[in-house]
């Protein structure tokens, strides 16, 4: 960007690795927005010179500028890296393979102009496919618009977040510490949780996001979001003094224990399901849904396990 262009109200952090066939339509989604006071910042994690030579081309536009990294693979990474390069007040976060509508900055930006004590916000969404249709699941996913202090909905994700779908103030994302970089999958609910925890948030309740699902999203280890789940609720139950927040984290552990359970079982590996209920145990046993969802993980485990000796 050059030193006569005016400041942006908005940073855009969009990283990327090798997404030619999702990137143009991303980027024509940037440029059609009905406010113009934006920078772009590409944080490309190694793509390939085709990619490259496509992202080079967009710098022609001042307000869009190339962040080159070294292939990671680390996504939390390349968004800090885009956060620390941020100009404006404001930070949105741009997945390379979703779409906004062309309101969508200018709504987000209404409402926390409207309200001075959010500092940051998130919009509804609607989940597509590889061609942009909407999925079959939309029918019936249902929606929720939760705003204001969302910390209890934010552990326990029922307030929908996406990573497109969110604006806030720069200096609080970065206070907040951004991403941590030593997990590789569910940053962004990491994220959310320390937002959440320090500053109510607004919601803007109409879908200006499309929120791609294809063949080339990430494919994760068995078991990864749950590890990297508990990872993050232990993590912040360690910043907290007040009892009734701590149990609520010890109770989403417990529950999150045994969807690792189930994720053990279903991808092939009974006695780890097994050994993961079990460690579960501590946090889980006040609970009367920890008994029922114990008992429950622990006959799928056996009938797994059968299965398996008699193949």
């Amino acid at each position: 960007m050059s030193r006569d262009s005016p400041q942006p109200s908005v940073s855009i952090v969009m990283p990327t690795f090798n997404r030619m066939e999702f990137l143009p339509a991303t980027v024509e989604s940037v440029l059609a927005q009905t406010i113009e006071q934006w920078e772009l910042i590409i944080a490309d994690d190694g793509s390939d010179r085709e990619t490259l030579d496509y992202l080079e081309s967009l710098t022609r536009d001042a307000r869009i500028r190339l962040l080159r990294l070294e292939h990671s693979g680390n996504a939390g990474a390349a968004r800090n890296a885009g956060i620390a390069a941020a100009r404006a007040p404001l930070v949105a976060f741009l997945d390379s393979d979703d779409i906004w509508a062309p309101s969508k900055l200018e709504r987000q930006l209404a409402v926390l102009r409207a309200n001075p004590g959010c500092l940051w916000s998130y919009t509804a969404f609607v989940m597509i496919d590889a061609e942009g249709a909407p999925l079959a699941s939309e029918r019936t996913r249902r929606w929720t618009p939760h705003d204001g202090e969302i910390f209890l909905q934010t552990v326990r994700t029922t307030a929908s977040l996406r990573p497109s779908s969110v604006l806030a103030s720069t200096a609080f994302v970065r206070e907040a510490g951004a991403y941590d970089e030593t997990i590789d999958c569910s940053e962004d609910y990491d994220l959310w949780l320390r937002l959440a925890l320090r500053s109510p948030v607004c919601v803007v309740d109409e879908p200006l996001i499309r929120v791609r699902r294809h063949s080339s999203n990430p494919k994760r280890r068995a078991g990864g979001p749950h590890l990297a789940r508990d990872y993050s609720l232990r993590k912040i139950a360690a910043q907290l003094d007040g009892t009734q927040q701590r149990r609520l984290l010890a109770e989403e552990r417990s529950r999150n224990a045994l969807g690792l359970a189930r994720a053990f079982a279903v991808h092939g590996q009974p006695w780890r399901s097994v050994v993961t209920v079990s460690k579960s145990l501590p946090l889980g046993w006040k609970y009367p849904h920890w008994w029922y969802g114990a008992a429950k993980e622990l006959a799928r485990a056996c009938i797994r396990g059968r299965r398996g000796e008699a193949q």
